[in-house]
């Protein structure tokens, strides 16, 4: 790391460390932020615009069974802007333990785990607020039994790390975080300012905590998929959103190279509007796209009710069809345990749903079926 590309000390400073390379050492937050009507009109838009999908999920008929897909489009986005090759497809049928269907296992249990450790942190929420421990937990969750699971789980890293190129060394990487010991105390800095009140804005405060993170870079692998996952948790704990429906990954996947270079203008120019200006255009973003794909679903719904109507038992194909919707690829031994009813019940529903064009089924086998409501897939 070249300490002349540092040009400021509004976000930090470089600091010589003992084996004779520079790393960065972030400042407390919170920085001094400029105010630009540009910044603040861009708040304001973000602000209205997750309030608009915060609004809409309160009135969804069943707002808890949309999570499911959420989380899951949101956990293969991030993992895949960390390389993995896993789709959704890939994903929901790797659940339904077919296995076999794969010959990228790997990629599919990393997104899976990203999967895993959304689902424990939003029920962590209830107990322990967004906190050192609970990063920790979130990245033993992730890092469990895949690539990189050998490089302590669930631990702050005890050795350097740096970021750049494959080959790069501290010397000749872009940015190279804080030692470990400044590490530490960074990590202190950084979980009092998620605690403190103050009158700074809750996106601008989610911004703010997301560049901080990335930049101490506190586990040796995992950093990124942690660091987005915290965003969504933060605006869950500070009531912006109810349930997790934003998926910023998208956002970030979209403009990943300019998603980089902003971060690291923070770090060399104290470049903080920029950053923070990307970030509220991003919440703004996806929260119109979680509008968007949670008003087709009710259309979808809509659409589906004349077939739970004309059933002989419309409350139980209610309860079938508005699974789907957590569930659009599932095996009938799915639908059986998740609605609590009998396999042959589920395979009969499930039958009755395939005849009347809801769901389609994708493995062509007799047995070990599984099956594909492709009007909702294709809103992920």
């Amino acid at each position: 790391m070249n300490p002349k590309d540092f040009s400021s000390q509004e976000a930090g400073k470089v600091i010589l460390t003992p084996k004779g390379f520079w790393a960065f050492l972030p400042n407390p937050l919170p920085p001094n932020i400029s105010w630009s009507v540009s910044l603040v009109s861009t708040l304001s838009e973000a602000e209205r615009d997750l309030s608009r999908l915060a609004a809409l999920v309160s009135t969804f008929p069943f707002p808890q069974l949309l999570i499911q897909p959420f989380i899951r489009n949101e956990a293969v986005i991030s993992s895949r802007i960390e390389g993995t090759r896993a789709s959704l497809v890939d994903l929901y049928t790797y659940e339904t333990s077919q296995l076999s269907f794969f010959e990228r296992t790997d990629d599919v249990r990393e997104v899976y785990n990203y999967v895993r450790a959304t689902d424990y942190g939003l029920e962590r929420l209830k107990t322990l607020p967004v906190s050192l421990r609970l990063i920790r937990e979130l990245h033993e969750k992730l890092m469990e039994n895949v690539r990189g699971g050998n490089l302590t789980p669930g631990e702050f890293r005890r050795s350097q790390n740096w970021i750049g190129q494959m080959g790069s060394t501290p010397s000749s990487a872009p940015f190279v975080p804080p030692p470990v010991d400044e590490m530490h105390q960074a990590l202190n800095d950084l979980e009092k300012f998620m605690h403190i009140d103050t009158e700074i804005p809750t996106l601008i405060r989610a911004g703010m905590i997301h560049y901080q993170f990335e930049a101490i870079h506190p586990f040796l692998d995992g950093n990124g998929r942690v660091g987005r996952l915290l965003i969504v948790l933060l605006l869950c704990e500070w009531g912006l959103l109810l349930q997790p429906l934003l998926n910023l990954s998208a956002y970030i996947e979209r403009y990943r190279q300019q998603y980089y270079d902003l971060l690291l203008d923070v770090s060399q120019q104290g470049a903080w509007e920029p950053w923070l200006r990307f970030f509220l255009r991003g919440v703004s973003e996806q929260a119109r796209d979680g509008i968007y794909r949670m008003e087709r679903l009710r259309e979808i719904r809509i659409a589906y009710q004349p077939t739970i109507d004309k059933d002989r038992n419309p409350k139980r194909m209610k309860e079938v069809v508005d699974y789907l919707f957590s569930r659009p690829i599932l095996s009938v031994r799915q639908a059986s345990d998740g609605l609590g009813i009998p396999f042959k019940t589920a395979t009969n529903y499930l039958s009755k749903l395939e005849q009347a064009g809801i769901l389609r089924e994708i493995t062509g086998y007799a047995r070990n079926r599984i099956f594909q409501a492709d009007e909702i897939m294709k809103l992920f």
